[in-house]
């Protein structure tokens, strides 16, 4: 973890550097063009390669040390084999083995990429005069640069994982090597001798303690195996133990190979996706980084929208639905063939819909100008495919029951079917009728789709992860039936003030202030699950996900129904502070679930555990990135609304948030780290690996083979 701490610690503190730069030009805000920014760009990517190249170093050093240096277990063959493989060698009636040394044949292959990566260091920028640092300036430059390192990157990336690669099948062929050594030593031992001596050691073995419960300075002495995880220096635990996800019954393999996929896609639209919403965030503070029209903010932005709507959250939702319909069903999916359809309708959506809207061609009246209605019927028919498959697996559920996640998730599918038909049929697509329509299409969105969908998964996962049963059907049965009759009609309340009927504002903010029900019923539901089980979220890494998805939903929706009374409407309106509390719902709701979702289950799926300390620095760089990302917005969107309010200039604004979008920036980057690291995690619990080796274990396994009942 120290080269990733390092990583971190110098990225943050470059926007640190950044921000005091930013603050010292009060009076140049909008010429921050003039800090060279390609230099730093550059300096930062350079800083990233040397700490990847350093860490990549060390580790194969570590790894040549222990290839090189001959095993001390020779000398003491014996006092290395579990019970397990005790039995196993006295089966096999005594053969054994020995450990030759290996050669570090790959390190020349290792300096290679070290010198590649050091060639990436642009010294030209060093021997450059006054006249051509002006380049680095320039936009142009800039994204001539951007596009001349990202091949370069890829190729490190790729050269550090063959070289991670090669590093693990020398270990492999190293192991195999002390295997079959091993096994030959042991054939060389005198039969009697060593039936007696492995019978003592047996018996040293099973009386061995299990975790490492004897401590002290001195080095032990121990002829029987009774001690175990012995270190000869004190180690300093900075986090928690985690507890390893519990063994359940299998999963139908075409289920799990089916939500493993949808959950992939998810993964990976979420980082291209809020990749491109960083470059967005970054343009606040640095509106000429480009002056390609496919990159403008007004393209972009819609594509980093639709992006995280369709293909991360929709992708991530249905393919969780898919497993928790199943399993609350207590039968298989009713179709597979209707799931794989669904995926390629919604990634073919995603794809068309990005090139379109990044050549504009877009619905122009639409809340997130989101994709023309063509591309939008391909989600829409995979929807009504999910409906239908989900609808029947809960038909032909084993169950007397209908558990309270097959009505929320049943309940989103049915609901969003009749939001997409409303929002995309041309009858009022018109002056006021079309604001009116796209309130109600764009709030019911959020609240009937990801949301009501969301709450069924943690209607199911908070109380399968606590391992007790969720705290009152009832309040369930409330909170779902309220939120329909509530959130169904407060789409105007973001347009309060506006010409549309004053009726029918009213009609918004009272059905805001009804959303006070089923929000403090499902928190209240959720909160009392956990009452008595809040020492598991410690040890925990799926806990903490649900926690906060279930936190933030009653902090944002509170937040939704203060922000619609007509003051507050006034104030935060149109301001960045809107901004902010879509983001503290979408991500700090959906986006969190969606995550614990992913930790809890693709380790059943696959049986592969991610890195805990990952699943750690995801956790907290999200949610402190998204702290650093609100806070500031909600802060400067007040002070904006104020401003407006008192009659300022609209300019004054805009240069006022220029601290508060650099802040915005910061905290972007963090969350988008942590998208990478998911990421990645996700790979290490999906990837076909090479199993690890065990000596002694592979060792039995060749004298197995080499006896002579198997010959026979």
């Amino acid at each position: 973890m120290k080269p990733i701490t390092t990583i971190l610690t110098c990225f943050v503190a470059n926007m640190l550097c950044l921000s005091v730069y930013a603050q010292t030009q009060q009076s140049n805000y909008l010429t921050f063009k003039k800090i060279s920014f390609g230099t730093i760009l550059l300096c930062a990517v350079i800083i990233f390669l040397a700490l990847v190249a350093i860490y990549q170093y060390r580790k194969f050093k570590k790894v040549s040390r222990q290839l090189k240096q001959r095993t001390a277990d020779e000398e003491n063959i014996l006092n290395n084999l579990t019970s397990e493989q005790i039995e196993a060698l006295l089966r096999s009636k005594g053969q054994s083995g020995k450990n030759p040394e290996s050669s570090g044949g790959s390190g020349s292959g290792f300096k290679a990429m070290l010198l590649l990566i050091a060639l990436f260091s642009p010294d030209w920028i060093i021997a450059q005069d006054a006249n051509q640092k002006q380049l680095m300036t320039q936009p142009g430059i800039i994204i001539t640069v951007l596009l001349l390192l990202l091949p370069l990157l890829f190729a490190a990336i790729l050269i550090i994982a063959k070289a991670n690669n090669a590093m693990k099948r020398m270990v492999a062929e190293k192991k195999r090597t002390q295997a079959n050594s091993l096994a030959e030593q042991l054939t060389k031992i005198d039969q009697v001798q060593l039936k007696h001596e492995l019978e003592q050691r047996e018996i040293g073995v099973k009386a061995a303690h299990q975790v490492g419960e004897l401590s002290g300075s001195a080095m032990p002495a121990d002829v029987k195996g009774i001690l175990q995880n012995v270190h000869p220096e004190q180690e300093v635990h900075f986090t928690a133990v985690k507890k390893r996800a519990s063994t359940r019954p299998p999963v139908d393999p075409a289920l799990a190979k089916l939500v493993v996929w949808y959950l992939g896609c998810a993964a990976f639209w979420l980082v291209v996706g809020t990749g491109i919403g960083e470059y967005v965030g970054i343009k606040f503070i640095a509106p000429d980084a480009d002056h390609v029209s496919w990159l403008s903010f007004g393209r972009l932005r819609p594509v980093h929208t639709n992006m995280v709507f369709w293909g991360w959250a929709s992708l991530g939702i249905i393919g969780l639905g898919y497993y928790v319909i199943s399993t609350v069903s207590n039968t298989k999916l009713y179709n597979i063939k209707m799931g794989w359809i669904t995926l390629a309708f919604i990634n073919a959506q995603v794809i068309l819909g990005t090139i379109s809207l990044m050549a504009g061609i877009n619905n122009g009246g639409g809340e997130f100008r989101e994709y023309i209605w063509p591309i939008m019927a391909l989600f829409a028919v995979g929807l009504i495919l999910v409906l239908v498959n989900l609808f029947a697996t809960v038909g032909n559920r084993t169950t007397k029951e209908i558990y309270i996640s097959s009505w929320y998730i049943i309940g989103a599918l049915m609901f969003t079917v009749i939001i997409a038909l409303t929002a995309y049929l041309p009858f009022w697509q018109n002056g006021l009728g079309e604001t009116i329509i796209q309130g109600y299409y764009m709030h019911s969105g959020v609240g009937m789709w990801f949301t009501l969908f969301t709450l069924g998964l943690l209607y199911y996962f908070i109380p399968q992860q606590l391992n007790r049963p969720i705290y009152a059907y009832s309040l369930g049965i409330l909170a779902f039936w309220t939120q329909v009759l509530f959130y169904t009609v407060i789409g105007t309340h973001h347009f309060i003030l506006s010409p549309i009927p004053w009726w029918l504002q009213t009609v918004a903010i009272v059905g805001s202030a009804g959303m006070i029900i089923p929000v403090i019923a499902a928190t209240l539901n959720f909160m009392m699950t956990f009452k008595g089980q809040w020492h598991k979220v410690s040890n925990s890494y799926t806990l903490p996900f649900f926690l906060t998805a279930a936190v933030y939903y009653i902090a944002v929706s509170l937040q939704g129904t203060a922000e619609a009374f007509r003051y507050s409407n006034m104030l935060w309106h149109f301001t960045d502070f809107t901004v902010a509390h879509s983001h503290l719902g979408f991500y700090g709701i959906i986006t969190f679930a969606i995550w614990g979702g992913s930790y809890a289950i693709v380790p059943r799926l696959t049986g592969k555990e991610p890195p805990h300390h990952l699943v750690g620095a995801h956790f907290w760089l999200a949610f402190i990135g998204l702290l650093l990302y609100a806070i500031p917005l909600m802060v400067g969107g007040t002070i904006r609304g104020t401003m407006w309010m008192n009659g300022e200039p609209f300019i004054n604004s805009v240069v006022k948030m220029f601290d508060y979008w650099l802040w915005r920036a910061i905290g972007g980057s963090l969350m988008f780290i942590s998208h990478v690291i998911y990421l990645y995690n996700f790979y290490k619990m999906t990837a076909s690996r090479t199993e690890e080796i065990d000596v002694g274990t592979e060792a039995m396994r060749q004298l197995a083979n080499q006896s002579p009942s198997s010959s026979n």
